[in-house]
């Protein structure tokens, strides 16, 4: 009887851990978070480096700070819910494994809260504070799924405190500087394919088993289907700048510039592995005992990690202009420097590298353009549009972050209690655009971690925002 299999080797499906794939469908390019406000929501963050309604400026562009006129404090909440749905194609299973199912809704409700401070001190400058999370999201496919050896939950979060001073130059110019400190966790977790490494460790040494011989097809017949649960977590803190200027061209109209700093991450974390226990005949179980134990100590076993993670800076280019009482128009260019991500490699506490992820990741646009009318004294409302490059090749895609291009429409409302309180409400559809996958790990194994091939298609998110503006 010839083995269903060769010799499997089990590098592939050891990690689910990359930082640049844990968020899924994030709600900018890649895996950032442009949810900074409901007020810029409801422009699709038209014009936001130079809008400067209120304190939220203070992470679109900080030399805003200085447009406000009056300590000010920014609440804001949103509820950002992706929806994420493979649908197989030409999918294997891999060695000893059922294929599995479609995985599910890969997406969620997932809650992202902003705060934001804001005081003039003198005629000439004002100081600001923001609290934000600027990337990461959470996925989460259903267990047993097709991509399982690859992905199965990714959970990234990042906490950004950023504080910073406009200073005005002159009436018409202000320039503002800041700096970010920033913390990163992250959680991911897949599956392992232990039966695939018991037939590796069989087939090398000591043991030297021949693949297709009786002993091995005796092996691999008493030891199908055996998973390992694997989870990696992983954290670091980093420091970042920012620099703004914002210029009133005249009493209507201005133009903003920001530009965020790349942000350097050395993750220190460890990887977890969760292995079975085989069960197998008498006469296999001293030869499956010592493979078991060889598997649990040379190849999945727990370690510290570490990687080495940049990321992308980001630069605005804003227009904000009063067409007349009514009226506002708002555009803005958004470039993200996603270049910095080429691959992801994790290597172990004994400096052996766990898995090297290529990522290839191209630098990308934000367009948008948005507008205001002002219905009375209480009421305004906001309406956006904006398309959103990828950073994400084809060739790269992967189940952690099965990225495409996003298109946005995006509305919102104001509301004027009195001089003191108003809130804000923005509303979001974004739909992404279909991607193709053809994935078996990295390095490619479809012995140890099956193919994903098939498409991730209709993916759309939906945002939902309310802000709180109260002026002291």
């Amino acid at each position: 009887m010839t083995a269903p299999f060769g010799h499997a080797r089990i590098t592939g499906p050891l990690v689910g851990f990359a930082l640049a794939l844990g968020s899924g469908h994030a709600l900018g390019a890649g895996f950032y978070l442009n949810e900074s406000s409901a007020s810029g929501l409801g422009n699709a963050f038209a014009g936001g480096a130079a809008a400067a309604d209120d304190a939220t400026t203070m992470w679109s562009n900080v030399a805003g700070i200085s447009r406000i006129g009056s300590n000010q404090a920014v609440g804001v909440i949103h509820l950002i819910t992706p929806s994420i749905k493979f649908s197989n194609g030409f999918s294997a299973p891999a060695a000893q494994q059922a294929l599995g199912g479609d995985g599910g809704d890969a997406g969620g409700l997932n809650v992202v809260p902003n705060l934001y401070l804001v005081m003039p001190t003198t005629r000439q400058w004002s100081l600001g504070l923001g609290i934000s999370s600027p990337f990461g999201l959470v996925t989460e496919y259903d267990d047993g799924w097709i991509g399982r050896f690859q992905a199965i939950k990714s959970d990234i979060m990042t906490l950004n405190i950023n504080p910073g001073a406009s200073y005005k130059v002159a009436d018409n110019l202000a320039l503002g500087v800041g700096v970010d400190f920033q913390r990163i966790l992250a959680t991911f977790t897949s599956r392992a394919n232990y039966s695939a490494a018991l037939l590796s460790a069989a087939a090398g040494p000591p043991f030297n088993i021949t693949p297709g011989s009786a002993n091995y097809n005796a092996i691999a017949q008493a030891t199908p289907r055996l998973e390992s649960g694997v989870q990696v977590k992983g954290s670091d803190n980093a420091w970042g700048w920012n620099l703004g200027l914002l210029w009133d061209i005249d009493k209507s109209r201005r133009v903003g510039v920001h530009y965020r700093s790349s942000i350097r991450y050395d993750v220190a974390g460890s990887a977890t592995f969760t292995n079975p226990t085989p069960v197998v005949p008498a006469p296999l179980a001293p030869t499956v005992g010592l493979l078991a134990n060889g598997v649990n100590t040379l190849a999945l076993f727990d370690s510290a990690v570490t990687a080495k993670v940049k990321l992308p800076p980001i630069f605005n280019l804003s227009y904000f202009g009063a067409v007349n009482d009514r009226w506002d128009v708002m555009a803005d260019a958004q470039w993200m420097g996603w270049s910095t991500v080429k691959d992801l490699t994790f290597v172990r506490s004994n400096g052996a590298t766990l898995q090297s992820t290529p990522e290839n990741f191209k630098d990308v646009w934000k367009i948008s353009v948005g507008a205001n009318y002002h219905y009375d004294d209480k009421w305004l409302f906001r309406g956006g549009l904006a398309f959103d490059q990828s950073p994400v090749e084809a060739v790269d895609r992967t189940p952690r972050l099965p990225d495409g291009d996003r298109t946005w429409l995006t509305a919102g409302a104001q509301y004027k209690f009195d001089r003191k309180l108003q809130v804000e409400f923005g509303a979001g559809y974004v739909w992404v655009k279909n991607g193709s996958i053809n994935k078996s790990g990295d390095p490619p194994n479809v012995l140890a971690n099956g193919l994903l091939n098939g498409n991730y298609k209709n993916g759309n998110t939906v945002i939902l925002s309310a802000q709180a503006v109260y002026s002291f």
